[in-house]
């Protein structure tokens, strides 16, 4: 939890120097993440939205990898394939569009396990078939409001898919409270859809492990969905081009200061009588690897060109053979009669 803040705080600053287009702050939300990220296991894949930073340390992903998505440098920073990155899937910038992608990716894990079972039956609302892996997906407050996200759960419920929704509401889709959006407790939403649901305090990442896990164990032993609202709070902005000042009142954020996860599992620590040193320990570690990603982020290598058609289609493409020869040739174009660039550098 410290590292990761650490590692957020390096990238507000980078962006802040013009090192970053972008960056998505998950200050205040690390007590959810890591409780839900350690509640998974190995075989289990991870969809997130695009402040999931904690969970993706957590299954693998370097922070620096993270990072090259926000320096333009990448569409992605990892390969989902490498078993190395833990299943952990790319970020999703559509918002919503994930809980569809997980949602496919559940009915393939439930589809492989009835194979398996040589059972070719997919009947809506059958249970029952254990598939020993999982699906969880994660999204925010403002995401329950769009189409994508209430059409997954349809699917979910229908064909009891091994999976588990995680909303971390963080009280503000931007800056819409959550309270213009909903009438009733987000986690009630999912009960309509028959889906078992529960809401946990998201700043204690004790509780969101114990319910992570078992949510985790019922999905993939053919128990269906779940869904679990973690109340939580966005300290920072939404990303680095939004101004929370402008919509929030100074009194909601140090009342939520104040239940700081960081802040609150170290007081719990203490009591069990970790000592000082531990705690200064964890913060020079934590100091010490988001300088490491700071420097590693100002040195990654620009993509080449060609980066751009490698990944369109699996199998070559007439279109894509084309598009490619049209930019070796234009490119080529600029060179001199010494095979000096003329322009396009400049």
């Amino acid at each position: 939890m410290v590292g990761t803040r650490a590692f957020d705080t390096e990238c507000t600053h980078l962006q802040r120097q013009g090192q970053l287009a972008l960056w998505v702050p998950s200050v205040g939300q690390e007590g959810c993440q890591v409780g839900l990220g350690r509640a998974a296991e190995p075989q289990d894949h991870i969809f997130p939205a695009y402040r999931e930073h904690l969970v993706a340390k957590i299954r693998g992903v370097d922070f620096v990898n993270l990072a090259a998505q926000f320096r333009g440098l990448t569409h992605g920073g990892w390969d989902v394939t490498d078993p190395a990155n833990g299943n952990f899937h790319l970020y999703t910038l559509v918002l919503g569009a994930q809980t569809q992608h997980a949602t496919g990716h559940a009915l393939g894990q439930l589809l492989d396990a009835k194979r398996a079972a040589a059972d070719t039956r997919l009947d809506p609302g059958e249970a029952g078939t254990a598939t020993g892996e999982a699906t969880m997906v994660f999204y925010g407050d403002g995401t329950t409001s769009q189409g994508d996200a209430n059409e997954s759960l349809v699917f979910a419920a229908s064909y009891q898919t091994p999976q588990v929704f995680v909303v971390q509401n963080n009280r503000w889709a931007i800056s819409v409270p959550v309270a213009r959006q909903s009438r009733t407790p987000l986690y009630r939403r999912a009960l309509g859809f028959g889906i078992r649901s529960v809401q946990i305090d998201g700043n204690d990442p004790l509780a969101a492990y114990a319910v992570g896990r078992r949510f985790l164990d019922l999905a993939r032993t053919g128990h269906g969905p779940g869904y679990i609202e973690a109340l939580t709070y966005r300290i920072g902005a939404h990303t680095t081009s939004d101004d929370p000042t402008r919509y929030r009142e100074d009194g909601e954020l140090e009342h939520w200061q104040e239940r700081d996860p960081i802040k609150r599992l170290e007081a719990y620590l203490r009591t069990l009588g970790v000592e000082d040193a531990f705690f200064a320990e964890v913060w020079e570690s934590a100091d010490r690897e988001a300088k490491r990603a700071r420097d590693a982020i100002l040195n990654l290598p620009a993509p080449t060109a060609d980066s751009m058609f490698a990944s369109v289609y699996s199998e070559p493409h007439p279109r894509i053979e084309e598009q490619r020869a049209w930019l070796e040739r234009y490119e080529s174009s600029f060179e001199g009669a010494d095979g000096t660039k003329r322009g396009s550098d400049q």
